[in-house]
Parts: C-alpha cells; sequence; structure tokens
C-alpha cells in the first residue's frame, strides 16, 4: 500500500499578478494614510505586516499595528495643551462612546467641561468627564503635573485646588499611573515623511510590474484562444 501526502497548489501567473496588486494597492493606502497624517497632532504612524505566504493568500496575509513611537513634542503657548512623553493614550468619550486619543490639545467651555477640539469630554481616571468648580480668571491658572493630575488657582483661598487626574491608559485600556504627560506642548505626528516616501516608490514599480506582466499575459491568452478558435 502506498500513501501519498502533502499540499498542491495549482495557480496561473494571471491569478498571482492580480493577488500581488491587490496586496500592493492596500500597501499603498497605508502608506498615503501615513503620508497625509504626517501634520496632525497625536498621528501614530500605521505599519503594515505582512505574513508568509502573501503570494499565495494575497491581500489575507495583510494587517495593520499602530506604531506606537512617542512622536516629537512641541511648545506651545497653551497651557491646555498637554502632550505624553511616555506610550499612552488619553480617554474621552463622544457620541461614539469612549476612545484612547494621543492628541491633547483641550479646551474648557462656559460650563468648566474639559473638552477636545471636536467637543468630545475628556476622561478622569474614575472614569467621569472632567469638570471644573469654577472658571479660572485666565488658562495660565491651570496646573498639570507629570502624573496628569490637574489643579487650578483659586483666587478667593490664593491656593491651587485638585480638580481631577486625567484618564491615560495603555493600547490594552489599562491605566497608566506614571503617563509622563507634559503641559504647554503638543506631539507630532510620529510619521517620518522620506522613509515613506521611499517605501511607497518601491511598492508602486512592485504594482506597476505586475500590472504589465497581467496586460501581457492577458493579451497572449487572447490571442491563443482567438487562434483555437479559428482553427476549430
Amino acid at each position: 500500500m502506498t500513501l501519498y501526502g502533502g499540499i498542491q497548489f495549482k495557480d496561473t501567473g494571471i491569478s498571482a499578478n492580480l493577488r500581488t496588486m491587490h496586496l500592493d494597492s492596500e500597501l499603498i493606502g497605508i502608506i498615503n494614510d501615513n503620508i497625509n497624517g504626517f501634520d496632525k497632532v497625536g498621528f501614530q504612524r500605521k505599519e503594515a505586516v505582512v505574513s508568509s505566504f502573501s503570494s499565495i493568500i494575497g491581500v489575507h496575509a495583510l494587517s495593520i499595528s499602530n506604531d506606537d513611537q512617542v512622536g516629537r513634542l512641541d511648545y506651545s503657548e497653551n497651557p491646555l495643551d498637554l502632550a505624553l512623553s511616555e506610550k499612552g493614550y488619553f480617554q474621552v468619550e463622544g457620541a461614539e462612546g469612549v476612545k484612547s486619543v494621543r492628541d491633547g490639545r483641550f479646551r474648557l467651555d462656559v460650563d468648566g467641561n474639559l473638552l477636545t477640539l471636536s467637543n468630545e469630554k475628556v476622561l478622569a481616571n474614575n472614569g467621569m468627564p472632567i469638570v471644573f468648580p469654577f472658571s479660572p480668571r485666565k488658562l495660565d491658572d491651570i496646573k498639570v503635573n507629570k502624573n496628569g493630575e490637574i489643579r487650578v488657582f483659586n483666587e478667593k483661598t490664593n491656593k491651587l485646588e485638585y480638580v481631577a487626574t486625567l484618564s491615560v491608559v495603555t493600547d490594552k485600556g489599562l491605566a497608566i499611573m506614571q503617563p509622563g504627560v507634559v503641559q504647554g506642548f503638543n506631539e507630532a505626528s510620529n510619521v517620518n515623511f522620506n522613509s515613506e516616501v521611499m517605501e511607497l516608490i518601491g511598492i508602486r514599480r512592485n504594482f506597476e510590474a505586475n500590472r504589465k506582466m497581467f496586460i501581457l499575459q492577458n493579451s497572449n491568452l487572447r490571442k491563443a484562444i482567438q487562434e483555437l478558435s479559428s482553427s476549430s
């Protein structure tokens, strides 16, 4: 008795070219998103991860992860501009629920709510929105330390009064006790523009090479079909 085992995979060049073009187009889209996010505060680079057998399973071999390296910190004159010098995320709450962000450009509304620029509520480490007990006369009266503790100067008592502690979490939603909050700074994106452009050039060349091979093979196949049809 003879046993036969193994995996057999039969494929045409046209199918392989199509799969590669599909994968390359997805990679181009990811890089374009990174380039577009280059000048966005707190933007984190999307990193494409291509697993083995991409030539066989095509775009299904692709997954995306966030590059969580800290971007460059730029000085701002706004005391409510906050940045994280360590890995982590501010928690905010909007119409779509709670989400994590690196963009720490906040503001106060007339009711004392601490909000993002898109009007999402900034959350404290107890899960509640941060609300100031009174509106400070000037924003410089607000002090935020590296652990995210917010205090505001009360002219009546001549003291800094505790308001809340910012909720800063990991990508898994776990609280970070020492997040390294920096007041008066914005975090630039962690995208390296030149690296993204160079990577884009290589992928586009590969896409064009497969596109030309697809056109050539499709043309040859069409000619073969026409010749077979005329000879029958």
